[in-house]
């Protein structure tokens, strides 16, 4: 009787366990969440010398994902915009960005397993330089465009780090704001490049104390052409959640890509804002 019981208690138990396991296999998981943060400053008969300031951002993060039994196709997307106003100045662009990234991934049962992924980046809105009389454009939708594609293989048996590396092919294109496709070493004008290369991509998401959460991706390429010149974009957000709305967050973006500046690019933030779950 006991050696019954047991049977059906580890019968049992392993159809639960099947049960929850299937629960995430062939149907699609989507999470969105949107945020409004703001950081502002304002003087009123203040005689220590300073000026008004007004910082918002807009940020929406958005995931779609299916997972079958020997394949999965993960989606994300990232939409940025924000503005800055200082003193009596109007409001200027600081943050313009899509970013959307496409992977499909078959299992083997492999330590690693083969992928084939797709990354679109471009601005959301017209861009510009701000001199100190005039604001002058330099880009605006999908103009200038990067659509990166990558074979290769990915590893993500971890639920804190994703990686994967692959053949890349980079296109970027314009059609008024040519300064990221042109060569300059050719005499006519050119609104496509196509660029063959090493593309790398690592994403890092772990929670730590009770109600902080960091997440990072990195992004790597190197033009078969020029193997020692990598470009490098670091995406890093610290977020503390206060409550179930409140959030404060820390970001750091490092951008290094010779075709747009030969310097480092950085841009940090210390904001506090709402967050709310769409889906």
């Amino acid at each position: 009787m006991k050696m019954i019981l047991a049977i059906l208690f580890l019968l049992s138990t392993a159809l639960l366990s099947a049960q929850e396991s299937d629960t995430t296999l062939n149907r699609w998981t989507a999470k969105g969440v949107a945020s409004l943060t703001v950081s502002q400053i304002a003087f009123s008969d203040w005689v220590q010398g300073g000026e008004n300031a007004l910082t918002y951002s807009l940020i929406g993060n958005f995931i779609l994902n299916y997972k079958a039994e020997k394949w999965a196709f993960n989606n994300s997307m990232k939409l940025t915009y924000g503005q800055t106003k200082l003193g009596d100045n109007g409001f200027r662009i600081n943050d313009n960005e899509l970013y959307l990234d496409n992977v499909y991934v078959r299992k083997f049962g492999w330590a690693v397993d083969p992928y084939i992924s797709n990354i679109v980046r471009t601005g959301l809105a017209p861009g510009y330089i701000y001199d100190e009389d005039a604001a002058r454009q330099i880009t605006e939708f999908f103009d200038p465009g990067y659509i990166s594609q990558s074979i290769g293989f990915t590893y993500d048996r971890l639920d804190y780090i994703k990686t994967r590396i692959g053949i890349g092919f980079q296109e970027t294109f314009a059609s008024r704001y040519t300064n990221f496709t042109d060569d300059p070493e050719t005499d006519e004008i050119e609104d496509f490049r196509f660029e063959t290369g090493i593309e790398s991509v690592t994403g890092f998401d772990v929670s730590f104390m009770e109600n902080m959460l960091y997440k990072a991706n990195l992004r790597l390429f190197t033009r078969f052409a020029k193997l020692d010149v990598w470009d490098v974009r670091w995406d890093n957000v610290v977020t503390a959640q206060v409550n179930k709305y409140i959030v404060v967050n820390i970001t750091w973006l490092l951008i290094h890509e010779t075709s747009q500046s030969l310097r480092t690019q950085l841009k940090q933030a210390l904001q506090i804002g709402v967050t709310y779950n769409l889906f």
